[in-house]
């Protein structure tokens, strides 16, 4: 084909084919421009639409990205704890610890329902104050005892 030849098909196809394969470019960002933006945004309080304008950033995931990967703001809402071996072993005993006291008192408490619904059932059957009369009864006895009527 001559060159005339090779001009008419690129007239024949469509121009803004042609014009949106020229467009297309593809930035690559240094490591030092990505920390010194980082930095304004963190240190300066500059937004990330004030940053994507005053450097002509676009893509609307990429400042958030680099805040991951470069800054250090995303560490704050992380608790780090930082604790000896000893202590890990000492938290998982108090913990057992808690454990067995937690079932201790779950069984005191169970022990003394059950005592009670006894004094009760008593009561019925026998239709009486049982915690009264025991108290008298014990009283009557000590006088006996002392040899007083």
């Amino acid at each position: 084909m001559s060159c005339p030849d090779i001009g008419r098909q690129i007239f024949k196809q469509n121009p803004t084919q042609i014009m949106a394969k020229q467009q297309k470019t593809t930035l690559r960002y240094s490591i030092s421009f990505k920390q010194k933006v980082v930095k304004e945004i963190e240190e300066e309080g500059l937004t990330f639409s004030e940053a994507r304008g005053r450097y002509g950033i676009s893509g609307g995931q990429t400042l958030q990205n680099w805040v991951v990967t470069f800054g250090k703001n995303h560490l704050l809402n992380k608790v780090v704890r930082v604790e000896m071996k000893g202590e890990k072993d000492r938290v998982k005993e108090l913990e057992a610890e808690i454990k067995k006291l937690k079932i201790a008192l779950a069984d005191a408490v169970l022990a003394k329902d059950a005592l009670e619904t006894l004094v009760e059932i008593v009561d019925e059957h026998y239709q009486t104050d049982v915690k009264k009369n025991l108290g008298q009864h014990q009283l009557g006895r000590q006088q006996k005892q002392k040899g007083t009527p």
